[in-house]
């Protein structure tokens, strides 16, 4: 008995055990390299998702702040209000591009970057993002946004020419700026000039004022112009030009048709100047040395000074 106790133990329990290597090792050996190529995948998949959530705060980090020009705005003005470190030199300095050479010569409309320097790609990337997610689902809904701007640039240029118009007295003429008053007559002679004399009359305006069309017009230049800063001349329905210079920022652009009164920009003290005023001149042509006595004009027009 103790003989065939041991034997059946050897034999039982090797072939047993055998068996079930060896039915069961298959299945034995495959369940762990299935299992084990599932959690590698796994792990593989984790740290695929791990760099997708550290991008996206990377990419809202890059997103610039921009600013839309308005009238009457200059950099001065944006980054005092806006308060930006470095005053406008550093707006200035982030946006030369998009401003060009002269830092007095900001158009509404014009976008500045806030605080980071302007790039043309990032300004491009989210512009190219917007529709791409619009364009699935909310397509329909872009075309009314769209139409719904134009009523509103439309509305805006109408209230400039409406306000401009109001301004203006019965002839259709006014004064370049409110309330006018003239520190330097038209002739007065000094050395300060190089011609030897004062080619137009300044009225007294602080840096900021309105300045107005005198008339009816197209704009002929606007832009820098030498020892006048930034000026605007315009050609009226008689056949005489207006010219406005040393002013701070220009609201307006050669080709443009402007009513008597309208804003075409602020004064300022741009060019070689003492101080904030305006300078203005009638010619009987659009350059310098045509000038005539742009007080006796505005008079014969209807124009109270």
């Amino acid at each position: 008995m103790p003989a065939k106790g041991k034997h059946r133990r050897t034999r039982t329990g090797p072939i047993s055990r055998g068996i079930l290597a060896a039915g069961t090792g298959g299945a034995v050996l495959a369940l762990p390299l299935i299992g084990a190529t599932g959690a590698n995948a796994a792990e593989q998949a984790a740290p695929a998702a791990k760099p997708a959530a550290h991008s996206a705060p990377a990419a809202a980090k890059s997103t610039p702040k921009t600013y839309s020009v308005v009238a009457g705005d200059y950099l001065a003005k944006i980054a005092a209000e806006k308060k930006i470190k470095g005053g406008w030199q550093k707006l200035y300095k982030d946006n030369r591009e998009v401003v060009g050479g002269n830092p007095s010569l900001i158009q509404p409309g014009m976008k500045l970057t806030l605080g980071a320097k302007a790039s043309g790609s990032a300004e491009a990337a989210p512009s190219k993002a917007t529709p791409s997610k619009a364009a699935p689902s909310e397509a329909k809904p872009a075309a009314p946004a769209e139409k719904a701007a134009a009523p509103a640039e439309k509305t805006a240029a109408t209230a400039s020419t409406e306000s401009g118009t109001s301004e203006a007295g019965a002839s259709g003429y006014a004064a370049p700026v409110e309330n006018p008053n003239v520190t330097t007559q038209y002739r007065a002679s000094g050395a300060s000039w190089s011609s030897g004399y004062h080619t137009g009359s300044d009225f007294q305006a602080a840096s900021g004022t309105s300045v107005r069309s005198i008339g009816p017009g197209t704009v002929v230049s606007a832009g820098w112009s030498g020892s006048y800063g930034n000026e605007v001349v315009i050609q009226h329905s008689d056949g005489m030009y207006s010219q406005y210079a040393h002013l701070s920022s220009l609201e307006v652009s050669a080709g443009q048709a402007v009513s008597g009164g309208q804003q075409i920009g602020l004064s300022g003290s741009t060019g070689n100047s003492t101080g904030p005023h305006l300078h203005f001149e009638v010619r009987t042509g659009p350059s310098y040395g045509s000038d005539v006595d742009p007080i006796a004009y505005l008079r014969s027009h209807g124009v109270s000074i």
